[in-house]
């Protein structure tokens, strides 16, 4: 997804304003030349690729001192040139979905309090500037609060979810990502559910297609005893990150640590050296600093 940042902070929180001029001057004068962009899908006339990165130490920490010099992209397997480069707080735009099936309810631990409480923990951590919008899962899903700035909103649509239906997982993830994808900013999704999928019509290539082509990042995270191997390629894909919680007490931290990640992003922009070919276009983000890890989404579909 190509967008003119309006404003861009430095690790320090001040702005940065020449690096805001710069990436605006190259994201223009590709719209000049008459190309479009649709979603996560680029047009072939388009010359500047944009791609989000989370850099983190071994502790999970993010890191907020490199700079573009540091970063290797390489787009099917050929080296690329970095022509833009910010680093600092983007605003945010993310949808909650709350996982409202029985299941959560049922058993020793009522998990659907947990995620609830975790959600709130979240909304919590939100800072000025950012959107939020709360999705209940159930056997439909329901925008139980739309996308805004309203955390008191977002709060009472938490406090109002109850247990009900089942879980067509994949179907509501889907719905989650049609949701939150026009929204401005930072895009991701945030996921709390038991991770197993109930009578969904959308098949798991399905899904993972479509979170490729919508340019948001996935952080599903299930609570309990099944490790769904969707959330771990959902995240992998989108360059978001999977959790899996035994304990449902550990989910406010998560929570916490899914904010501060997000909150603090490498944005990295490239004119692809091959160009014209339509179709799928991998991506690799590396960096030259051991001990790190990043995360960036797999690649993206030119038209």
């Amino acid at each position: 997804m190509m967008k003119t940042m309006a404003r861009m902070t430095s690790s320090s929180g001040r702005p940065n304003e020449p690096i805001a001029a710069l990436l605006g001057t190259v994201i223009l004068s590709s719209f000049a030349s008459g190309s479009a962009v649709v979603g996560g899908q680029f047009s072939s006339g388009v010359n500047l690729v944009e791609v989000y990165a989370t850099v983190t130490d071994e502790r999970g920490e993010p890191i907020g001192d490199l700079s573009a010099a540091d970063f290797r992209v390489a787009e099917d397997g050929i080296p690329q040139m970095v022509s833009a480069f910010a680093a600092g707080e983007f605003p945010l735009s993310v949808a909650i979905g709350v996982d409202r099936s029985f299941s959560m309810a049922s058993g020793k631990v009522d998990r659907l309090s947990a995620v609830k409480n975790a959600a709130r923990t979240f909304v919590g951590a939100l800072r000025a500037g950012d959107q939020v919008m709360v999705i209940a899962v159930g056997s439909e899903t329901e925008v139980a609060a739309p996308l805004s700035a309203d955390r008191a909103a977002a709060l009472a649509a938490i406090d109002r979810i109850e247990p009900w239906g089942t879980t067509p997982l994949y179907d509501a993830t889907v719905r989650a990502i049609d949701a939150i994808q026009s929204a401005k900013g930072r895009r991701a999704l945030v996921l709390l559910s038991d991770g197993v999928d109930r009578y969904s019509d959308t098949q798991p290539a399905a899904l993972l297609d479509r979170a490729r082509r919508s340019d948001v990042l996935a952080y599903p995270i299930a609570i309990g005893r099944t490790r769904a191997p969707i959330f771990a390629e959902l995240a992998a894909a989108t360059g978001g990150r999977s959790f899996f919680v035994k304990d449902p007490r550990e989910l406010p931290a998560e929570m916490t640590a899914i904010a501060r990640e997000l909150h603090f992003q490498y944005l990295l922009g490239y004119a692809p050296a091959r160009g014209g070919e339509q179709g799928w276009r991998s991506i690799d983000v590396t960096v030259n600093r051991p001990g790190v890890r990043v995360r960036a989404r797999d690649g993206y579909f030119s038209r």
